[in-house]
């Protein structure tokens, strides 16, 4: 026992659901717990991948042996003659069809002719592992998966992520693999084999996306997490152009805008090998988004990919935003369809609310980011295991929120900037719901913004609400040619009612379910990349004590080496850290101008953190 502690001493425990893994105190790969949310989402996810993998397997069965069956059963009825000339004979017929209809039954519970392929496990990829805290979390908490197999590219890395397979027992030990190797590389060299595909890496997964969608099987899942926030945001349009085919604009939506634009993307990389994706869960947390899409085979289907795509235009004075879809269907003689141009543009070249110009961006995803059949099984399945997920309060206020949503909506606007485009003090939010409730038209909150609004109502209608609510409401006078001023010059159409409607809460509103939760701790968010020199400037991120102990201690103030990325080049120094917008911190953070590197650095979706 002595020499078991005495080969401790230089490690500290830390464990996470069901899972520990062994951290040098010296933090040669280190565990940032804001991950906890990501993780924990998968592992709701992939335990409803695991359940409905096993419905359709199911009911592919069923329908195939009916099918089978159907076809035996026309082959005895030729075989016997059938006559239909007396009722006598067509009774007896009947009656032996009913006696061959048994026998087929029961013969359907034998394994001869029938569709008997059971079905496999899972298995699963991580592309990025580091430590392997999420490998490990995986086959330990989530029942019917088959083998892990954990990748990374930095030897020290994969040391550390055997150690802690070893650490946690049998269970693990015989699930989990892991092997020093450059993700792409062994993706493109296993077409097809993985069920579960899992992108977590530092910055932008762009560099894997190609090599993901052709590793997952047909009807896999692919779970990919971006934290390059201030690339798909809109702070670097041409970086996010490079990296991900679309150009950001800018707008409270923004976060959303940077899901769709990455849903785009990874459609992009799949339509090339006559594939296609089908989101089931697409969610901004903290600081990063992640998506989870199942991926399909299919030369014909992916002939409506044009039709999910859709450019946006952003006016430049007021919030109003417009998609314009790529293609449109036109009916053939044959009952078919093909496609076609777009008919556009689907705005003249000045705002009809505010006489301003237009930016435009895309294209993006336009089609539902979510499957809202996914996100109630989903919910349910957390809701039924509460005391398996840490981070339990966060994954189900996200969840919640989710399942209320608009999703055949795309992006939202937030009521605050509508208020402050025309100068007036804000309506509330359920008196302004109510008001597009009684307008006749649909509205609902959004997971990405507490004050984002997602609704079917077009802009005059929108307009006209807020030009209602300035009539009940008097504001100074403004300038002229201001955006609000113009808007407010016009005459409502609609008479807005702003009676509190029945559905103006939301069921969670109604509920008063916690939807937006605060920070656990402070400094809560991203770290700093492996190898960067922690210096003051880096306080919003790690806190004053972090700094202060990195700056006069020991170690010569060198940020802990990140999980599997490779010892830095001091001749070519990392950018900072992207998507910090939400820092507690006065100085606004400097965007590198090209996002991050293009190296395979990982740390399970996080800056500085392993798993």
């Amino acid at each position: 026992m002595a020499e078991v502690d005495d080969k401790l001493k230089d490690y500290e425990i830390r464990k996470e659901g069901e899972a520990e893994i062994l951290l040098h105190k010296r933090n040669a790969v280190f565990y940032n717990p804001v991950q906890v949310h990501n993780r924990d989402m998968s592992i709701a996810v992939l335990r409803t991948f695991i359940a409905k993998r096993k419905e359709e397997h199911e009911a592919l069965v069923d329908k195939r042996n009916t099918s089978h069956g159907k076809d035996k059963l026309s082959e005895i009825s030729c075989q016997n003659g059938e006559d239909a000339s007396t009722g006598q004979q067509d009774e007896m017929e009947l009656n032996k069809a009913e006696v061959q209809i048994d026998d087929l039954s029961k013969e359907a519970t034998k394994p001869p002719w029938k569709v008997t392929r059971e079905l496999k496990p899972p298995l699963v990829l991580e592309a990025l592992a580091a430590t392997g805290l999420r490998s490990l979390r995986y086959a330990r908490e989530v029942e019917g998966l088959g083998k892990i197999v954990a990748l990374d590219n930095d030897k020290a890395s994969v040391e550390d992520c055997k150690r802690n397979i070893k650490f946690n027992g049998a269970s693990t030990t015989s699930k989990v693999e892991t092997y020093l190797v450059d993700a792409r590389i062994h993706m493109l060299m296993h077409p097809k084999e993985f069920d579960v595909v899992d992108l977590d890496p530092y910055g932008s997964p762009s560099i894997f996306l190609d090599s993901a969608v052709q590793a997952v099987a047909d009807g896999g899942l692919l779970m990919c997490t971006a934290t390059d926030m201030a690339v798909l945001c809109g702070a670097n349009g041409e970086v996010c152009y490079s990296k991900y085919g679309s150009f950001p604009t800018k707008g409270k939506y923004c976060h959303e805008m940077a899901l769709r634009i990455l849903l785009a993307s990874i459609e992009s990389h799949a339509n090339r090998y006559k594939r296609y994706i089908v989101p089931v869960l697409s969610v901004f947390m903290d600081f990063y988004i992640r998506v989870f899409v199942r991926v399909f085979t299919s030369a014909s289907e992916i002939k409506n990919t044009p039709l999910k795509l859709s450019y946006i235009y952003q006016c430049v004075g007021c919030d109003s935003f417009h998609l314009q879809c790529l293609a449109r269907t036109v009916p053939k003689k044959n009952n078919g369809v093909k496609h076609a141009p777009a008919f556009g543009p689907v705005v003249p070249q000045e705002c009809s609310d505010c006489g301003k110009k237009f930016n435009v961006g895309g294209p993006i995803w336009s089609a539902p980011i979510h499957d809202q059949d996914w996100v109630v099984s989903t919910l349910t399945g957390v809701k039924s295991m509460k005391d398996r997920y840490p981070a339990y309060d966060k994954i189900t206020s996200v969840l919640t929120t989710v399942s209320e949503e608009l999703d055949d909506i795309p992006l939202f606007f937030s009521l605050h900037n509508i208020a402050g485009t025309v100068k007036c003090t804000s309506p509330s939010l359920v008196m302004f719901r109510s008001a597009v409730l009684n307008a006749g038209y649909r509205i609902s909150s959004t997971h990405v913004n507490p004050l984002g609004v997602k609704s079917d109502a077009p802009w005059d209608v929108i307009w006209d609400i807020m030009r209602c609510w300035v009539k009940n409401h008097p504001i100074k006078e403004q300038a002229r040619d201001s955006p609000g001023t113009v808007i407010l010059s016009k005459s409502p159409k609609l008479e807005a009612d702003f009676s509190r409607a029945v559905a103006a809460l939301g069921k969670s509103g109604a509920k008063k379910t916690k939807r937006f939760l605060p920070n656990p701790e402070r400094h809560w968010g991203p770290k700093v990349r492996a190898g960067r020199k922690i210096t003051s400037k880096h306080v919003s991120l790690l806190g004053p004590d972090a700094i202060n102990a990195a700056v006069n201690g020991g170690g010569g103030g060198d940020c802990h080496r990140e999980g599997s990325g490779a010892a830095p080049d001091s001749s070519n120094t990392a950018p900072e850290p992207e998507g910090l917008e939400d820092e507690p911190s006065n100085k606004r953070q400097k965007a590198s101008g090209d996002g991050e590197p293009e190296g395979q650095k990982a740390s399970d979706g996080e800056p500085a953190s392993e798993a």
